[in-house]
């Protein structure tokens, strides 16, 4: 048995499977937060990761994006090796660690202009076996705005992904990525959850318009029934709100059964969230004791 993560040291998490790690989470009861950072940007301390500084405000997963796995960087680490960039923050922070790939369809016909990233934060076979031995802990399967990411090309992405990647896989959309379809819906949850997803990601509630806390708690019962988790996003730069819309968010997506919360990356400026409202999530759904607990917690332990 693994202990919950809320309650796990750095090096408990650090021996967990993609399983292991899963099943921490969904011992948590939904207290667990995912704090997404971009690692080659300027950080917000100049000489420390947003990795570090995120785990302070209380997260207990950090998504990297932006992350190229052919020309891996994080600013913060100097003198670091490309290669061990990943398992460095992981020991520094005594945190799992995943990024985000990206399944893009190049065919598709956007609403906006097409961003354009490298091969190395595309969905592939290559990057897939470089996150293989990088010692990452998880992948989320998902798209930045205009990268022109569908939720067709994601369901193939999980099953590509379940042959080549022994973490944990977390598949969804938080915003449309430019795509004119549904960012979400019961069908894509049914199809991710078949593909073999270990938690299925979900906008939150509050975040994209339309789409309604009887829709989230419908997905998360169903993936909670076939045996996935489930992570709702703040991935519309809400992450900048005012403390209060993040505790209202938060108790809106607690209550309707989310395994994990994320918060994006955009803060004051892009890269990490307002660091307040990291806390304001994780004091709004478990209090300040565990709070406390996860801030205070050396990775040496």
């Amino acid at each position: 048995m693994v202990k919950r993560l809320i309650s796990a040291n750095a090096t408990e998490i650090a021996q967990m499977s993609g399983e292991e790690l899963k099943q921490s989470i969904k011992a948590s009861a939904g207290r667990v937060i995912c704090a997404e950072i971009i690692g080659n940007m300027q950080p917000i301390i100049g000489d420390i990761t947003n990795g570090e500084v995120a785990t302070a405000y209380g997260a207990d997963l950090l998504l990297l994006n932006g992350f190229d796995c052919f020309n891996p960087q994080i600013n913060g680490l100097d003198g670091i090796e490309p290669s061990e960039v990943i398992r460095t923050l992981k020991k520094y922070t005594g945190r799992a660690v995943g990024i985000n790939l990206e399944p893009v369809d190049p065919t598709i016909g956007l609403l906006d202009e097409r961003a354009m990233i490298p091969e190395g934060r595309v969905c592939s076979e290559q990057t897939l076996k470089k996150v293989e031995m990088s010692g990452l802990d998880f992948i989320c399967l998902t798209g930045n705005p205009g990268t022109g990411v569908t939720n067709e090309r994601i369901k193939q992405a999980i099953v590509l992904a379940k042959k080549l990647f022994t973490g944990m896989i977390i598949a969804g959309k938080m915003h449309s990525a430019g795509v004119d379809e549904p960012v979400t819906s019961f069908e894509a949850t049914k199809a991710f959850v078949e593909s073999g997803a270990d938690v299925i990601l979900l906008p939150a509630v509050g975040s994209i318009p339309g789409f309604t806390e009887q829709e989230l708690v419908t997905a998360v019962r169903y993936a909670n029934e076939k045996g996935a988790l489930t992570m709702s996003a703040i991935g519309t730069t809400q992450e900048s709100s005012d403390k209060q819309t993040i505790r209202t968010i938060a108790l809106k997506n607690k209550i309707a059964g989310v395994d994990i919360q994320h918060i994006g990356d955009g803060g004051y400026a892009a890269g990490v969230a307002t660091l307040e409202n990291i806390y304001a999530l994780s004091v709004a759904i478990r209090g300040v004791r565990h709070t406390m607990s996860r801030i205070s917690r050396s990775p040496l332990r």
